[in-house]
């Protein structure tokens, strides 16, 4: 049983201990927030410790892994400590807001080769996984085009899109961590526009609600992500792979499969699901399984540490093409 320290408690830091505390093969050892009342509803829940400090949940006998949930400017400094103390990570995104920092932060833990997983999730959703599986396989022949639509059902708050970094690195970052899953080469250049349409809230933050982005990679394959933060229908996540021999889609999940067929409507089925956390409930779980697996075999994660750098380096490109109007190149390492 592979015991977990959990960072963060909140609405998503809930979810990964529930996901946590089921799974046949771990074990969650101990809670910490730094509202004390979110750890003690975590551990009152699952019976398991509770640590008011980084350090004494660190220090916790019996756990090997963390999983951190906290809010974003936390993700460095934890992920830094944990691995300096042996443990294996698996972070919520971003790993931070500011590439400079993440760029320390891989300096600061190079020397203890602690397994890293980066929480992009949507790479473990069941029918998006199908959909690079058949790629792979070459079912479609040589992939031409990836077109992403993510749509949110609602703006979010105020004080969340404060401290978020925009949409792009907030909403679409997980958009460009897909693209590269499903592209056959990396992109090198990004074309962006970006506007608030939807809440002169967005406005007066200098952030975006509606955002258009065009990825091409060196072998002039295309990315295209469409988002946008308020879609009144539900939470519309979709993809499509174009190629050679065809293409291949992923369509919206929904409660059930249900139509109905009356005088009033023809095919009308159940809503959208609502948001990320039941749209993604199962990628989630296959997420925490992927990280439970590469350690039980000492593979490297997937995604990794690098795979969320590379995705923060998309997000800062297309800043940088909404703000000059241009098409950016990537730097190459």
């Amino acid at each position: 049983m592979l015991g977990f320290a959990l960072f963060g408690c909140g609405r998503i830091g809930k979810m990964h201990g529930d996901n946590i505390a089921r799974h046949p093969k771990a074990r969650l050892v101990v809670a910490y927030d730094v509202q004390n009342e979110a750890a003690d509803a975590v551990a009152d829940r699952h019976g398991c410790k509770v640590a008011r400090s980084v350090e004494d949940a660190l220090a916790t006998a019996g756990v090997d892994a963390v999983l951190i949930a906290s809010s974003t400017d936390t993700h460095v400094q934890l992920i830094t400590e944990a691995a300096k103390a042996g443990k294996a990570v698996l972070c919520e995104k971003p790993i931070d807001l500011d590439i400079a920092k993440v760029d320390q932060c891989a300096r600061e833990i190079a020397a203890s080769d602690v397994p890293i997983m980066v929480g992009f999730n949507r790479r473990f959703d069941p029918s998006f996984a199908a959909v690079k599986a058949a790629c792979a396989r070459g079912e479609i022949g040589d992939v031409r085009q990836v077109i992403i639509t993510s749509r949110d059902p609602e703006v979010p708050p105020v004080a969340y899109m404060q401290v978020a970094g925009g949409l792009l690195r907030d909403m679409t970052i997980h958009d460009f961590d897909l693209a590269r899953f499903l592209l056959p080469e990396e992109p090198v250049e990004v074309a962006a526009m970006a506007s608030a349409l939807i809440d002169p809230a967005v406005r007066e933050l200098n952030d975006h609600d509606t955002a258009a982005i065009i990825l091409r990679t060196a072998g002039g394959r295309q990315a295209v992500i469409t988002n946008y933060r308020k879609a009144t229908y539900g939470y519309d996540q979709r993809i499509e792979v174009v190629g050679e021999l065809g293409m291949l889609q992923a369509h919206n999940r929904r409660a059930t499969t249900v139509e109905r067929w009356t005088a009033k409507s023809t095919a009308a089925k159940d809503p959208l699901l609502h948001f990320f956390i039941e749209r993604y409930r199962e990628a989630y779980v296959r997420e925490l399984d992927a990280f439970i697996d590469s350690l039980e075999k000492g593979t490297p994660c997937a995604p990794g540490f690098e795979d969320g750098k590379k995705a923060l380096l998309l997000a800062n490109a297309a800043y940088e093409s909404i703000a000059t109007g241009k098409l950016v190149r990537l730097a190459q390492d």
